[in-house]
């Protein structure tokens, strides 16, 4: 019977690191996209800022 309750905790512990592993994939899969958005705003204000800065 020990054996057998020993299995189920292994079983169950797997199943719980399993979620935490899938949504730490989400979280780091949304923070490249939010960090690719930023640098795609930072490269266009970067651009405006010569472009005015060869208008002066």
């Amino acid at each position: 019977m020990v054996l057998g309750e020993k299995a189920q905790v292994s079983i169950e512990l797997i199943i719980v690191l399993a979620a935490v592993v899938a949504i730490v994939l989400l979280l780091v899969s949304q923070l490249q996209k939010t960090a690719e958005k930023g640098a795609k705003v930072f490269d266009k204000k970067t651009d405006d800022i010569f472009e005015e800065i060869e208008d002066i």
